[in-house]
């Protein structure tokens, strides 16, 4: 038996099956967990925006429009949840500088450590509408047309929104001393 794709398990949603729910859920679940998490840097507030997404993605069933993928409405909410949380939250800039220091183990893994920690703290010094194209790009490993799906904006706004937030982070790394 074939796997159902999501245009039919939200026809099936929006009839009122919840085992097709379940199964979006459990199929989006950790990525839009991890595409909050890394817009916000922290567990807590990705699981709380991960369900506030899920629920709304279940309260509005009859909004979505089948011409669209799931993939990019699901994401669409998911960014829009996280860069709400961090507007209601002021945490565009909360981040201690002080964690890159720690680790212990050897010097190659701890110098590992330090850039994936430096480059968490870089992304997190960025706007979220950079951020968001950095990690639907970089992490999430998205398209340039996924990308605009997601993010309702133009493949060429993409693109140079991807090329500024590097720009960005690039220049963040290097004051941290990592580039």
């Amino acid at each position: 038996m074939n796997k159902p794709d999501d245009k039919e398990l939200m026809e099936r949603c929006v009839k009122g099956d919840r085992q097709a729910f379940e199964t979006l859920l459990v199929r989006y679940e950790k990525p839009v967990y991890n595409a909050a998490y890394r817009m916000l840097h922290n567990a807590d507030d990705a699981r709380d925006v991960t369900q506030t997404v899920f629920l709304k993605v279940y309260e509005n069933l009859d909004q979505y429009d089948p011409a669209h993928r799931f993939f990019s409405w699901v994401y669409r909410i998911a960014l829009n949840e996280s860069i709400n949380w961090l507007k209601k939250s002021n945490r565009q800039q909360a981040l201690d500088h002080d964690t890159a220091d720690q680790g212990d183990g050897p010097e190659a893994m701890a110098s590992d450590e330090q850039l994936g920690e430096g480059m968490e703290a870089a992304l997190m010094r960025i706007s979220s509408d950079y951020r968001a194209v950095i990690i639907l790009k970089h992490v999430l490993g998205c398209s340039y047309i996924e990308i605009s799906e997601v993010l309702d904006i133009p493949e060429k706004k993409v693109k140079s929104r991807l090329y500024t937030a590097r720009q960005l982070l690039q220049e963040r790394l290097t004051q941290q001393g990592l580039h």
